[in-house]
């Protein structure tokens, strides 16, 4: 069972998701906030979620932030943002504070529940697009003063380990990394730990950030 956070200023929108996420047996919604300091409280003082579900623009605490304050609580729980506005801006910054991915709203319920499904496993869910603007928007300004990027490779990195890396950054899924690169999921999930360790950082979204900044933490 996937147990659910929903966060957003809209209490019809909750309640909406709440109705429209129990319709799936392995969804159970065990708390719904009004913005990210509530969410953070909720989980505080009672059931932890496996994911929440986190609207980008709220009043008070917006989405943004309150990534960054549940990321901080709770390293483990997954956070995919779910927004009416397609705004880059935010959605990269809430990437960079942890999200896992993020979904829009007018998309049909399948995919929302698909996309739960999907970062609960570990995975990222990134459009390709947001991809490519989160390298750009990650590219260190040009300084005399800015430290040289270390290649990946002196980081220890195998060459199957970067091919994993790589797929990370374009947003694939375990199980997509997998068919590309003839291997089973479980030694896919083996060698992100591995490279976890080795980048000492702490989830998949750091992994495509570290990469697409050229080997900057």
């Amino acid at each position: 069972m996937i147990k659910v956070m929903i966060v957003d200023d809209d209490p019809f929108i909750r309640q909406s998701l709440k109705l429209l996420l129990e319709l799936d047996s392995e969804l159970k919604v065990v708390g719904a906030a009004s913005d990210g300091n509530e969410a953070l409280s909720l989980l505080q003082t009672g059931d932890v979620a496996d994911v929440v579900l986190m609207d980008i623009r709220m009043p008070g605490c917006d989405g943004v932030e309150g990534t960054e304050k549940i990321k901080q609580a709770f390293p483990q729980v997954s956070i995919l943002m779910l927004t009416t506005f397609d705004d880059d801006e935010y959605i990269i910054e809430a990437l960079r504070n942890g999200a896992s991915g993020y979904l829009l709203k007018n998309i049909p319920p399948d995919r929302i529940i698909q996309g739960i499904k999907t970062v609960n496993e570990g995975n990222m869910l990134i459009h390709p697009d947001i991809a490519r603007k989160l390298a750009t928007f990650l590219q260190p300004a040009s300084r005399p003063e800015s430290p040289q990027a270390q290649p990946l490779e002196s980081f220890g990195l195998t060459k199957m380990e970067l091919a994993v890396v790589a797929s990370i950054a374009e947003g694939h899924t375990n199980k997509e990394i997998a068919g590309q690169l003839f291997l089973s999921e479980g030694t896919v999930k083996n060698y992100i730990t591995d490279i976890l360790s080795k980048l000492q950082l702490r989830d998949r979204t750091q992994i495509a950030i570290f990469y697409l900044r050229g080997g900057r933490g």
